[in-house]
C-alpha cells in the first residue's frame, strides 16, 4: 500500500498497485512471448497450410509431432511410367531454427538405392546445400539454398532426382557406377532396376499399416485433394497460432501507439488529488 503524496492532511489516502504491477506484467510477458517467437514458426505454419490445401502431386505432408514446426513427415509416391512406380517413401524434413535463411535437411527413413542418397538416408542435392562459395563441389552458388526457395521447390527437386540422378558427384558411388550400367546399356543390364524394384515391392507394408492407398495410374497421381491433418483439431491449431501471432503484432501496435501518447499506462494523474 502507498502513501498518497498530496500535502493536505485531507486528501491523504491510500492506494493499491496491484492492478498497476499486474498490467506490467502482462505486458512484460506478451512483449517477451514475442521476440522469442522465431518469425521461422510463422513461415513454417503457412507453407504446412497451403502443402495440405493444395498439395504437389505425389507427396503427402504431416506434422511429426503437432506441437513441433520444425519436424515434417514427407510420404512420396513413386511417379507413373519409372522405377519407382507403385512405391511409398517416407522421409523427414528437419528445419532450422532460422529458417528460410538455411537450409532444412531431407532424410528418407525408407532405405534406398539411389546415386544421390547416403546410406543413412540423406539426400545429396544442391538446392538443400547453405549458399556458400565451395569451388572443389562443382556447385554454383546459384545452384546452392537461398531464402526464396522453399518446401515445395525441394519436393520437386527430390522427385526429379529420384528419376534424373546425378552421376558426376554421388553420394552412393557404387548406386551411381551401378545405374550408368543400366542406362548406358538402355536397360539390359538390370541389376539398378531388379533393387529398386525390391524397394518399391518393400514399401508396400508401410502403406498398408498407414492405411494409405499408393496411386498406380497417371491419373490417380495428378489427382490434387486436401490432405486430412493427423487429426481434427490441426486446422484449429494452426488457426489459433496464426492468430495469436496477429493478436500479438496488433498488441504490440497499440502499446506502441500509448507510449506515444505518455507511456506504457497512458497519462497518469501524479498530483494526488485522484477523486475518492
Amino acid at each position: 500500500m502507498c502513501i498518497s503524496r498530496s500535502s493536505d492532511p485531507a486528501l491523504t489516502h491510500t492506494w493499491d498497485h496491484e492492478p498497476l504491477r499486474g498490467l506490467c506484467t502482462q505486458v512484460t510477458a506478451a512483449v517477451m512471448a514475442q521476440q522469442t517467437t522465431p518469425s521461422s514458426q510463422k513461415a513454417l505454419m503457412v507453407e504446412l497450410k497451403s502443402l495440405q490445401e493444395q498439395p504437389v502431386e505425389g507427396f503427402r505432408i504431416t506434422l511429426v509431432e503437432e506441437s513441433d514446426l520444425y519436424n515434417w513427415e514427407v510420404a512420396i509416391f513413386g511417379p507413373p511410367n519409372t522405377l519407382y512406380e507403385g512405391g511409398y517413401f517416407k522421409a523427414h524434413i528437419k528445419f532450422p531454427v532460422d529458417y528460410p535463411y538455411s537450409p532444412p535437411t531431407f532424410r528418407f527413413l525408407t532405405k534406398m538405392w539411389h546415386p544421390n542418397i547416403y546410406e543413412n538416408g540423406d539426400v545429396c542435392i544442391s538446392i538443400l546445400h547453405p549458399p556458400v562459395d565451395d569451388p572443389q563441389s562443382g556447385e554454383l552458388p546459384s545452384e546452392r539454398w537461398n531464402p526464396t526457395q522453399n518446401v515445395r521447390t525441394i519436393l520437386l527437386s527430390v522427385i526429379s532426382l529420384l528419376n534424373e540422378p546425378n552421376t558426376f558427384s554421388p553420394a552412393n558411388v557404387d548406386a551411381s557406377v551401378m545405374f550408368r550400367k543400366w542406362r548406358d546399356s538402355k536397360g539390359k543390364e538390370k541389376e539398378y532396376a531388379e533393387i529398386i524394384r525390391k524397394q518399391v515391392l518393400s514399401t508396400a507394408a508401410d502403406a498398408d499399416r498407414d492405411g494409405v492407398k499408393v496411386p498406380r495410374t497417371l491419373a490417380e497421381y495428378c489427382v490434387q485433394t486436401r490432405m486430412p491433418s493427423q487429426d481434427s483439431s490441426s486446422d484449429l491449431l494452426y488457426d489459433d497460432l496464426y492468430d495469436d501471432m496477429e493478436e500479438s503484432e496488433e498488441e504490440d501496435s497499440d502499446e506502441d501507439d500509448g507510449e506515444a501518447r505518455g507511456g506504457v499506462y497512458g497519462d497518469q494523474d501524479d498530483s494526488g488529488n485522484e477523486e475518492l
